[in-house]
């Protein structure tokens, strides 16, 4: 995409911000009440991106789509049960068409099931779902775990043969986590001397994976790693204060989101890269399939690739493609793409350091 094209798609992506399309109230019970409604569930909103980016641009472009079509929005918090009631309830409002991005994929297996034998269309979102899903839109997940391993193993330089990785992946119930595990690896295990410790980090806690950090360095000591795989930037920020506080510097340390604190500590230099999966493209193929769904269109069009799930094979589904970022091209991604901005970036304490990026 070129700069003058993504300059054009933050400015409506900025537009979006003032759109009060949601409707958040009380449940209805009125079956009938949600025929030009599409539900959307989003799993948490410990990630900077739910809230400000997938919501508010899902919504611009449904409003842009169809005028008449109300988007019934929720965020779980991280709670199954939680969501599990928000789905039922759209259900039960006569919602037939569902963007689902779960908290625990298994978990909503029953639910997508249940609501599939009722006629809802269930899209799966960022999150491959169990079930009878209608559609899957998302990123090329192992592909992103591939570019997280080459990214530890290019910040690691000549040194990456004989080098000992720590590994802290995704949560457990995240259908994503083993896609990134299982990329990352296939990098890892053929550039690197070893794996020395690898934990598997529940909720995707940035507490849970500092924590864990702090244990590693108990037991191997300070010497007995040379880099640490982060599945994603909020967990690398519980990671690098383990680090600090332990005193320990210049270890290589990957994430993935692009989110402001990551990009921060890229500048900083405390973390090495982050991997971009930009938004938009992905949130508006989701809105445009939720809307090809209501109105009984074809989304062969949308839909380029298939997925499998444990329950359910050849998915129409799209899959995009992330990026690597570094200190290098910086400037030349988030920045340019609009995802953050420069004088929230750059702080105070960060001037001299984006001054010599170029970053003004």
């Amino acid at each position: 995409m070129n700069a003058r094209l993504r300059r054009i798609v933050t400015s409506a992506m900025a537009l979006s911000l003032a759109v009060p399309l949601a409707a958040c109230g009380e449940e209805q019970t009125d079956a009938g009440a949600g025929e030009k409604t599409i539900g959307l569930l989003l799993p948490e909103n410990k990630a900077a991106r739910y809230e400000n980016f997938d919501y508010r641009i899902i919504s611009r472009r449904i409003a842009t789509l169809c005028l008449e079509c109300e988007l019934d929005y929720r965020n779980a918090k991280s709670a199954v049960d939680t969501q599990k009631m928000q789905f039922e309830g759209l259900v039960k409002k006569g919602v037939k068409v569902i963007i689902l991005d779960p908290v625990d994929a298994q978990a909503a297996k029953s639910w997508v099931n249940s609501a599939a034998k009722k006629g809802v269309k269930v899209i799966a979102y960022d999150r491959l779902a169990e079930g009878d899903v209608a559609a899957y839109v998302s990123y090329d997940n192992e592909s992103v775990g591939r570019l997280q391993g080459q990214g530890i193993a290019t910040a690691l330089g000549s040194q990456a043969s004989t080098a000992n990785v720590v590994m802290m992946n995704g949560s457990p119930t995240d259908p994503n986590a083993p896609s990134f595990k299982k990329g990352a690896h296939g990098v890892l295990d053929r550039k690197v001397q070893k794996i020395v410790s690898e934990n598997d980090i529940p909720d995707w806690s940035p507490a849970e994976a500092k924590k864990k950090m702090t244990e590693v360095i108990n037991a191997l000591g300070p010497e007995g790693f040379d880099a640490v795989y982060s599945a994603n930037d909020g967990m690398a920020g519980g990671i690098a204060e383990a680090l600090k506080s332990a005193g320990i510097r210049n270890v290589p340390l990957g994430g993935q989101d692009a989110e402001l604190p990551a990009l921060q500590r890229i500048i900083r230099g405390t973390q090495s890269f982050t991997i971009y999966k930009e938004v938009r493209p992905e949130a508006e193929t989701a809105a445009e399939i939720a809307f090809r769904l209501l109105e009984g269109k074809s989304i062969k069009s949308l839909t380029s690739t298939t997925a499998d799930s444990a329950s359910k094979s050849g998915i129409p589904a799209k899959l995009f493609s992330a990026e690597i970022v570094t200190r290098k091209n910086l400037k030349d991604t988030v920045v340019q793409d609009g995802v953050v901005r420069v004088d929230l970036l750059c702080t105070k304490d960060l001037a001299t350091a984006c001054k010599s990026l170029d970053l003004n």
